[in-house]
């Protein structure tokens, strides 16, 4: 049984709960992270979610979301998310955190005081297809107008916070900066 973290409105943790419950009944706050990977061209990548998955499926939505576990920081988890969902791994960095409530379907509530995180890869990743059933490379000013033309194709929380990401687009700089971005493959 997945747990996640409950948080209070600061995102200081006050328990824990199972994970399906705690998107059930209007949902119950709790810690989430979303990575972003943009590559070369300062394009992002997109999964497309597995058509199994138990909400959302086969929606575009960012390279990776999740949520911590109980113990794990965020830079944790997400690179460990990144190589189960993704099958690579690459230098991470937390930019900016986003609360947001979301209804996605079936019951569910997203709740989430999320930790948004971006990175740079110019590899191919090799996709969990439990996860994942398609990817693709795209420009965020490219994203928002598919956004707002077909806005059923993508996740409740891509549509949220892309905008913050247009706005956040120029900490990208500081990771080129930074070091060059790893290129391995799990």
């Amino acid at each position: 049984m997945e747990e996640v973290i409950l948080v209070d409105k600061d995102d200081n943790q006050i328990g824990t709960m199972e994970k399906l419950a705690a998107h059930q009944n209007g949902g119950k706050w709790h810690r989430a992270f979303s990575v972003f990977i943009f590559n070369e061209n300062n394009e992002t990548m997109l999964q497309r979610r597995a058509l199994t998955k138990y909400h959302t499926p086969g929606r575009w939505t960012n390279a990776c979301c999740s949520h911590q576990r109980v113990g794990e920081s965020t830079l944790e988890a997400a690179h460990r998310r990144l190589k189960e969902e993704m099958g690579f791994d690459c230098e991470l960095h937390e930019v900016f955190n986003f609360p947001y409530q979301a209804y996605v379907e079936k019951g569910l509530t997203e709740n989430e005081y999320d930790h948004i995180l971006f990175g740079k890869f110019t590899g191919k990743p090799s996709l969990n297809k439990e996860e994942a059933c398609d990817w693709k490379w795209i420009s965020i000013p490219k994203l928002q107008e598919e956004i707002k033309k077909t806005p059923e194709n993508f996740t409740p929380w891509l549509k949220l916070m892309i905008d913050e990401v247009a706005k956040n687009m120029d900490k990208l700089s500081t990771i080129n900066k930074k070091k060059d971005p790893k290129k391995t493959k799990i």
